[in-house]
């Protein structure tokens, strides 16, 4: 996702795996994370500012994915959850997370569970699934070892049962766009940005009137890659959801990646995608996964909760 404008030559790059390049409204900024093409749009023909930004985000990206992503072995997340059923301290962050996970679990009615890790690992959404459904019993037997309210959660302490995982995957990219949209905001407080990591989106300094708006492609999840509607934004978060990408089809029937832990199947009716626009991306990110999680009933719920939003089907 860019805005429109002609393609020019790369500057340089500021390590292997971060990309500078001009454009007509200034910098755009590349790198992945969290499995995502990652960028930041950046509204200055400073070079050296763009490399700063570029640099700060891309090292805050990492150190979020380093400490809680579950495919990474011996880091903090794996701690936890190999805790053995032990209580074990947790920093600051880590507290705020899990609280806010709490409050997911609860205007979710149980069914945003960022303990749900035992049936992710049944339900396999890339090539080496094949196409294959769980068995019955295995995806009854994960069913018991989930459930947010098991755990114990305390100022500086967490008590996790000893069958159970957490998967911060649903709420740690929509973060990591936070976190790094208020550092940005922080040291470059009237210069608009607009984060962009796989369509979690953030711009925490309104662009001005006299600047174009950003613009921002949701994808068509009949053609990919291409956008079916644009936004136009000055300030302001967005995320989206949705199983365009990853699902499974077997006897004509398509599974999506986004589980009901109360079925221990992906949900019934979901739509296509959904894409919320919010004040962070925290909370567009909650809404658009709440809103897929409802099936059927996904637009009726966002249209309750007052924000615009963008539902496929």
């Amino acid at each position: 996702m860019s805005p429109n404008a002609r393609k020019t030559p790369t500057i340089g790059a500021i390590a292997p795996e971060l990309k500078l390049l001009s454009r007509p409204w200034g910098y755009l900024g590349q790198f992945r994370a969290m499995a995502s093409p990652c960028e930041l749009l950046i509204a200055s023909h400073d070079e050296a500012i763009a490399r700063q930004m570029l640099t700060l985000a891309a090292n805050e990206a990492q150190r979020i994915e380093a400490k809680y992503s579950r495919f990474i072995e011996g880091n903090y997340l794996w701690r936890l959850n190999h805790s053995q059923g032990a209580a074990v301290d947790i920093d600051a962050e880590t507290h705020s997370l899990l609280q806010f996970a709490g409050q997911c679990f609860s205007l979710s009615d149980g069914q945003f569970d960022i303990s749900a890790c035992p049936l992710m690992a049944l339900w396999r959404f890339d090539a080496t699934a094949k196409g294959q459904i769980p068995a019955q019993d295995a995806i009854e037997a994960a069913r018991k070892r989930i459930g947010f309210s098991r755990l114990r959660l305390e100022a500086q302490k967490l008590q996790l049962p000893a069958d159970m995982q957490l998967d911060f995957g649903g709420i740690a990219k929509e973060y990591a766009v936070d976190r790094v949209a208020s550092m940005l905001a922080g040291a470059w407080p009237s210069l608009s940005v607009l984060v962009n990591f796989g369509g979690d989106i953030a711009c925490p300094i309104a662009k001005p009137e006299s600047q174009a708006p950003w613009q921002i492609g949701i994808e068509d999840p009949q053609a990919l890659d291409s956008a079916a509607a644009v936004l136009q934004i000055r300030q302001g978060a967005l995320a989206t959801s949705g199983d365009t990408r990853r699902f499974i089809e077997k006897a004509g029937v398509r599974y999506g990646h986004i589980i009901d832990p109360g079925s221990g199947y992906p949900v019934v009716g979901a739509p296509r995608s959904v894409t919320v626009l919010g004040p962070n991306c925290v909370t567009a990110g909650m809404l658009a996964t709440m809103a897929m999680l409802k099936g059927e009933q996904a637009e009726a719920f966002l249209a309750e909760q007052q924000v615009y939003f963008k539902v496929f089907r």
